[in-house]
C-alpha cells in the first residue's frame, strides 16, 4: 500500500509538470509546436546565461525581473512576446494560486477538524473583494487594486480574530461564527460599492474582477504575489505533522506537547497570507480550497505529511486545467470563478455520494 501511494505521488508530479509544458502550447494565437518549443528553450537558455553572468559579476540584470527572460534578439519576436509575456506568467500564476489555496484549505480543514471548511472561512475573500472593488472605484490602477485587496483581506481576518477573542469558551466555534459575520459585512460593503459605481465603466470592471480571472497577470504581479504565498506555504509545509495532532483534538495535541494556541495563530496567519495574496492577482476563485483536499485524501489518505504536498500538486494541476479551458475552449474567455464552481460542485457532490468527505 505504501508503494502504491508513493506511485501516486510521482504520478501527480508528472501530471502537474506535463500540464505546465502542454499549457505553453495552448492559446488563441496559433503558433506551430516546433516554434513554441524553439522559442521557449531559447528564451530559457538566454535567461540562464544572463542570470549566471549577473551572479558571477555580482550585478543585477538591468531589466529588474527574474520571471521574464531577456529576448534572444534586440527586438522581441512576436512568438517570444506571446510565450514569455502572456502565456508563461498566466501559467505560473494558475499553478501558484491553485497550489497555495489548496494548501490553505487543507490546513484549515485540519485546524477546524471539519472537512467542509474552505480558505475563505474567516472572511479573507470577502475582505479582499471589498478592497479590490474599492481600489477599482477610487483609482483603477492595478497596483492600487492589488494592494487594497491584500490589506483589506488581512484586516477582515484581524477583525474576525478580534471578535472571537471577546469570548473565552468554544473558541473555534466563535471564530467560525465571527468569520461568517465579517464575511457578510464585507459582502454588503461590496454591494454598496457596486451600487454607487459608474454602471458603464467601473461597475463592469468590479463585476469581472470578482468573478476571477488570470487574463491580465504579468511577471510583475507574480513577483509581488509569489513571495508571501511561497513563504507561508513553506511554513505550513514544515509544520504539517503538527496539523495531524491538531486534527486529533486540542486535548490530545496538548498532551503530546503542542502549543495549540500558538499553532492556531500560525496556521491562520499563513493561510490568510496565502489567500489574500492569491485573491490579489486572480480575483475570487472558489471551490479549489474546498474540493482539492478531498481529492488528496482519496489518493494518499488523511496523513497531512502526505496530504499537504498532494493537495498542492492537485490544486496546481486543477486550476491550470480550468484556466486552459477558459482561454482555449470557449469563443470568449469564461471567468475562472464560474468554471471552478461548475466543475467543483459536481465533483464535490460525487465525493459526497462516495462518502469520501471525511478524515478516514
Amino acid at each position: 500500500m505504501k508503494e502504491f501511494k508513493i506511485g501516486y505521488g510521482w504520478l501527480l508530479i508528472g501530471l502537474t509538470f506535463g500540464l505546465f509544458f502542454l499549457s505553453i502550447f495552448l492559446g488563441r494565437y496559433a503558433i506551430a509546436p516546433w516554434d513554441v518549443a524553439a522559442t521557449f528553450f531559447s528564451g530559457l537558455h538566454q535567461w540562464a546565461n544572463n542570470f549566471f553572468d549577473g551572479w558571477l559579476l555580482g550585478v543585477s540584470n538591468a531589466s529588474g525581473s527574474t520571471l521574464t527572460p531577456i529576448a534572444p534578439h534586440e527586438a522581441e519576436t512576436l512568438h517570444y512576446t506571446v510565450i514569455f509575456r502572456i502565456r508563461l506568467p498566466r501559467i505560473l500564476a494558475a499553478m501558484l494560486v491553485g497550489a497555495g489555496v489548496s494548501i490553505a484549505g487543507t490546513s484549515f480543514q485540519g485546524l477546524f477538524k471539519n472537512p467542509l471548511v474552505s480558505p475563505d472561512l474567516l472572511g479573507v475573500a470577502s475582505g479582499a473583494g471589498f478592497g479590490a472593488a474599492l481600489g477599482i472605484l477610487l483609482s483603477g490602477r492595478p497596483m492600487v487594486i492589488q494592494a487594497s485587496a491584500f490589506l483589506a483581506g488581512i484586516i477582515a481576518v484581524a477583525i474576525t480574530y478580534a471578535i472571537s477573542r471577546m469570548y473565552r469558551s468554544t473558541v473555534m466555534l466563535v471564530l467560525v461564527l465571527s468569520g461568517i459575520i465579517v464575511g457578510a459585512l464585507f459582502s454588503a460593503l461590496i454591494s454598496l460599492i457596486k451600487y454607487v459605481a459608474d454602471p458603464y465603466d467601473t461597475l463592469p470592471a468590479i463585476v469581472f474582477w470578482l468573478m476571477g480571472s488570470l487574463a491580465s497577470v504579468t511577471g510583475r504581479d507574480l513577483e509581488m504575489a509569489a513571495p508571501p504565498i511561497l513563504a507561508a506555504s513553506m511554513v505550513l509545509f514544515i509544520i504539517r505533522w503538527r496539523i495531524n495532532l491538531l486534527a486529533m483534538g486540542d486535548d490530545e495535541a496538548r498532551t503530546l506537547g503542542v502549543n495549540t494556541k500558538r499553532m492556531t495563530k500560525i496556521i491562520i496567519i499563513c493561510a490568510t497570507m496565502i489567500t489574500a495574496s492569491a485573491v490579489c492577482i486572480s480575483g475570487l476563485i472558489g471551490w479549489v480550497g474546498l474540493v482539492v483536499p478531498h481529492m488528496g485524501r482519496m489518493l494518499v489518505g488523511p496523513d497531512f505529511r502526505k496530504l499537504m504536498p498532494a493537495s498542492a500538486l492537485i490544486g496546481a494541476a486543477f486550476l491550470l486545467t480550468v484556466d486552459n479551458l477558459s482561454r482555449t475552449v470557449f469563443p470568449t474567455e469564461i471567468p475562472l470563478g464560474i468554471l471552478t464552481a461548475i466543475i467543483g460542485a459536481p465533483v464535490f457532490a460525487w465525493l459526497l455520494g462516495r462518502k469520501k468527505v471525511g478524515w478516514l
